[in-house]
């Protein structure tokens, strides 16, 4: 199936970039593009994509409203949004992330994270671009004021693990969460744990269970919140 994507930045040349790295995939489609917040609300209300890919600041309706409108809780039938980013402004990103966005992307990186991104975001999955993910999250960390992934509270005394978690996590777990917040995909995962892709999927679903966590990014926000990030690894 062919991924329909909109872009939404005020800068031309972005848009234009952006078009032809996705355009040049045979399975995503850019179906639309916007200039301001405003009608980027409009056109994916109207054309329904598969995912938004939204500059973090633009003219008439900024991306934290067009995030809430699109994705942010509440929203029926929420689409997926990306977040581009010079990543100058992290509270600004936190924020996003609040409202809804399920992936941060640098502009300058590297083309194949761009498709990477869009295609996880696509399936239901999420993806932030490593050299957001460590000073982001750090960031956020102490900065977080809704309810967490991690304030899951006890039922019937049961001993709370880390982060108050009632079922805790197996020390693969752990791995897999520290490399999830340090920015990993899938197949990194698989490699650095020598494992297989099927054996991450599996991981990162009890992970998600356990943690009560939507996706990738509120995985990772749970472990910069609670130190698992604090070991040392990279």
């Amino acid at each position: 199936m062919t991924i329909r994507v909109l872009i939404a930045d005020d800068q031309d040349m972005v848009r234009a970039a952006f078009r032809m790295i996705l355009d040049s995939q045979p399975d995503i489609q850019v179906v639309a593009e916007a200039a301001d917040g405003a009608a980027a609300v409009e056109q994916a209300r109207r054309l329904r994509p598969d995912v938004c890919l939204l500059d973090i600041r633009m003219p008439e309706l900024d991306d934290l409203e067009a995030t809430r409108l699109l994705a942010g809780p509440g929203i029926q039938d929420p689409i997926n949004v990306l977040i581009a980013t010079t990543f100058d402004l992290d509270e600004y990103v936190y924020n996003a992330l609040r409202n809804g966005a399920c992936g941060f992307l640098v502009k300058d990186g590297a083309p194949g994270l761009l498709t990477e991104a869009v295609r996880a975001a696509a399936a239901g999955n999420s993806l932030i671009s490593p050299s957001v993910t460590v000073r982001l999250l750090a960031h956020m960390a102490p900065h977080r004021s809704r309810p967490a992934a991690s304030e899951v509270r006890p039922v019937r005394g049961e001993a709370r693990g880390p982060g108050g978690l009632v079922e805790p996590l197996t020390q693969r777990e752990l791995d897999v969460v520290r490399l999830v917040a340090r920015g990993r995909t899938n197949e990194e995962l698989a490699a650095e744990l020598y494992v297989t892709l099927s054996t991450v999927t599996t991981h990162l679903g009890n992970v998600q269970r356990k943690l009560a966590a939507r996706n990738r990014v509120e995985i990772a926000a749970w472990a910069w919140e609670n130190g698992i990030c604090t070991s040392g690894q990279d």
